[in-house]
């Protein structure tokens, strides 16, 4: 391996993601990765990829990135009965799990000599974080110390981590893993019989396992399994609260994933986002369906804090952006976001109404917008009457052949459609029936859609924690009822699209109208 470029040749990763994500995170690494082998798994994507890891650690619709050690299928019942079977299977002759700690030195090298506060390894911390995606298994850690700039040879690393030369070999075992950590007793015994004068990577071992396995084995049975296993075969020294590494596993009864996380905080983390609001890689998601092309204006009608805009004014940036709310406490948390963040030149604040956008028909090219639902927001019965004079609004603003993208909860989803749906007509012949079969027939005209320009393409059902959301995409045609001509029609876009002598400004960012 070439210390002085780890990714010289390609290496196997997998990163976690949110229910309803994998398909971005699957185009994203196609796209900016140009990664092969490319599968997944519900919540895990795998990839094989030759870019730095730099760009790696880039991705944008991922929770957390990790080293791929092993894929397998998963123990069978036969396997499974035994700690020894199990010590067996996952092990093999060691050679997988040498070679993906000597990967994951070289990348942790990698990443040292760009940003020492990012390089993650020790993990103390037990407790996660149910937003964080379960599957990672990895909460706050501290970094290694910085690893001498001497550069060492492939024996030079295995004396490092003090490694044995039978340790490496080309065989694969055809095992994996799925466990937590080694436990204390276990821990002081190999430390009194191991040689105290050779360096040795300390680990603990981190589990999710379901399925039959779990109710054989609990997660911290199988951590003294695994643990007790690499200890004993690699001569790893165990190491609970400040491990160099952490092995994370994940077991059931149709996969079975060994990986080493590679970052301390999750790649969901924004550095240039002050306050969050919506779920960065929801807001990614939304921004990278709206079609954005350079010298787009893309307007958010209720931007809270202004996630949308600043994912997608990062990711697109020949691209021009303005954010409306009618909350002034709001807008205030996005304009800090917008400065934090250095976006000022790209991205505009304007206080107003999304039910009264103060911009002319056809004058943009995307309109993106989370529409707010549940308890924070108040009630389903508000939204519901007010959405439709909300995507009106959007409809109009919004030019032919633009995209408008909506996050929506699943009542705000299913009302959306079916007003987009025309529907028959129903005629009376005789009395004054209010329904089909009540001397009713059924004329063949429809009641037009409220949205008639709005064409669907796409919707993608997508987690937010603790309940779902939808995001639709729809595209503006042409239709009898769509104006053409007039200067509302032809109006260019800028980074200021309103009028000055129609806005009062509360400050650099920040605008409303009169």
């Amino acid at each position: 391996m070439n210390d002085s470029n780890c990714q010289c040749a390609a290496l196997q990763f997998y990163c976690t993601a949110g229910n309803g994500m994998e398909p971005f995170l699957i185009q994203e690494v196609k796209t900016k990765l140009a990664a092969k082998d490319v599968d997944h798994i519900p919540g895990k994507v795998f990839f094989t990829t030759s870019f730095e890891i730099k760009q790696v650690r880039e991705l944008k619709s991922a929770e957390r990135l990790f080293l791929l050690l092993k894929r397998h299928s998963p123990l069978s019942a036969h396997t499974a009965k035994t700690p020894s079977g199990i010590q067996s299977r996952l092990m093999g002759d060691g050679s997988d799990w040498t070679r993906a700690v000597l990967s994951w030195r070289c990348l942790q090298r990698d990443l040292m000599m760009r940003s020492d506060c990012t390089l993650s390894v020790a993990l103390p911390g037990r407790k996660r974080k149910r937003e964080e995606e379960k599957e990672s298994g990895v909460e706050g850690s501290t970094c290694n110390e910085p690893i001498g700039t001497q550069k060492l040879g492939l024996e030079g690393e295995r004396r490092e981590l003090g490694l044995h030369k039978d340790h490496i070999s080309s065989t694969e075992d055809s095992g994996s893993v799925n466990c937590v950590a080694g436990d204390k007793v276990e821990e002081e015994r190999i430390e009194g019989s191991r040689d105290r004068k050779t360096s040795t990577v300390s680990f603990r071992v981190s589990c999710r396992c379901s399925g039959a396995l779990s109710r054989r084995f609990s997660p911290q049975d199988l951590s003294r399994i695994i643990g007790t296993a690499a200890s004993r075969q690699l001569g790893w020294r165990v190491d609970l609260r400040k491990p160099d590494l952490e092995v994370n596993v994940y077991m059931s009864d149709d996969h079975c994933v060994l990986g080493i996380p590679l970052l301390r905080l999750p790649l969901a983390n924004r550095s240039y986002m002050k306050t969050t609001g919506l779920r960065s890689t929801i807001a990614w998601a939304m921004a990278s369906l709206s079609d954005i092309k350079p010298g787009s204006c893309v307007i958010d009608p209720m931007c809270g804090v202004g996630t949308i805009l600043l994912e997608a004014a990062h990711e697109y940036q020949d691209a021009f952006f303005l954010g409306l709310d009618i909350d002034e406490s709001q807008l205030v948390k996005a304009d800090q976001n917008v400065e934090f963040a250095k976006f000022g030149d790209r991205v505009q604040l304007l206080q107003a109404s999304s039910k009264e956008i103060p911009l002319p028909s056809c004058s943009v090219d995307v309109v993106v917008c989370d529409v707010p639902f549940g308890k924070k927001f108040g009630t389903k019965t508000d939204m519901a009457a007010s959405l439709p004079v909300i995507v009106r609004e959007m409809e109009r603003v919004l030019r032919v052949g633009g995209t408008l993208v909506l996050l929506l909860s699943p009542q705000l989803s299913c009302l959306l459609k079916k007003s987009m749906t025309p529907r028959p007509v129903t005629s009376h012949t005789q009395g004054e029936g209010t329904g089909v079969g009540l001397g009713g027939d059924v004329d063949p005209s429809h009641t037009p859609s409220l949205f008639p320009s709005l064409q669907p393409l796409s919707y993608h059902r997508v987690s937010l924690g603790a309940i779902d959301a939808l995001i639709h995409k729809y595209v503006k045609i042409v239709t009898a009822t769509t104006t053409l001509s007039g200067p509302d029609c032809i109006h260019t876009l800028n980074p200021c699209i309103v009028e000055p002598d129609c806005i009062h400004t509360l400050n650099p960012c920040i605008v409303e109208p009169e």
